[in-house]
């Protein structure tokens, strides 16, 4: 009966986890360990009058340094990916303090002015700025025509008569796009979530990934002023 060494392997495995075996640390030792013992045991066991292909032991051979191969590079990568995750964390740390911009669907207003800005890929002879609160009222805000590029815009809550909250964001113009809009906010805190996902909290957006900043305006002079009396303090 023709067998692989593999497939004995794999069978070994499940049967060691399934008694409640605890598997070893060293994965790729415990492989060329279990498939020495398995070599020699099929060249034992084989039928003297038909015995194996030599070729068979040679190809299973090949197959275990390629396995062990892709374990090492698959290892190898996941290290890699760690440490780069580490340095943006780091990288983004250092930038708590500073003045972002970030795309986002929603603005949470407290009082305070807030800036934004719209990319548009067309003229607009007439754009508006749809705020959606919890309640369902949408108000609109409208920032008159447009030509195509990146224009600055401000929301101004106690002007609109706008509550604190969380508001939806939509913009309508004559041309049809719909363009991102991308809200002015300060880099609060870096963290990383439960599921190892890099998590940045700013002003007047909440909770978003790295990948919805769009800009890094530095930090203000008061940010840094105040940075300055409390390294003094210390």
């Amino acid at each position: 009966m023709e067998t692989n060494l593999f497939t004995n392997s794999a069978s070994a495995a499940s049967a060691s986890t399934a008694s409640g075996g605890t598997p070893k640390t060293n994965g790729a030792s415990e492989t060329q360990e279990m498939f020495t013992k398995l070599l020699v045991a099929q060249i034992k066991n084989q039928d003297p009058l038909a015995p194996s292909d030599p070729s068979q032991f040679v190809q299973q051979l090949t197959q275990l340094s390629q396995t062990e191969a892709m374990q090492s590079l698959a290892s190898l990568t996941s290290n890699n990916a760690s440490i780069l995750q580490s340095m943006q964390v780091l990288g983004l740390g250092a930038q708590v303090g500073s003045d972002v911009m970030a795309s986002a669907t929603a603005v949470q207003l407290d009082g305070a002015k807030v800036g934004g800005a719209l990319t548009l890929g067309s003229n607009s002879s007439k754009t508006q700025l749809v705020l959606t609160g919890t309640d369902g009222v949408a108000h609109e805000l409208a920032l008159g025509p447009m030509t195509a590029g990146t224009t600055p815009f401000s929301i101004d809550p106690t002007a609109m008569g706008l509550p604190a909250g969380t508001y939806k964001m939509q913009v309508v113009t004559s041309s049809g796009e719909n363009p991102p809009v991308d809200i002015a906010g300060r880099l609060n805190s870096v963290r990383l979530s439960s599921t190892g996902s890099i998590v940045l909290n700013i002003a007047n957006v909440g909770e978003v990934a790295p990948s919805a900043v769009t800009a890094f305006n530095g930090k203000s002079t008061t940010a840094v002023a105040a940075a300055g009396a409390a390294n003094t303090t210390l």
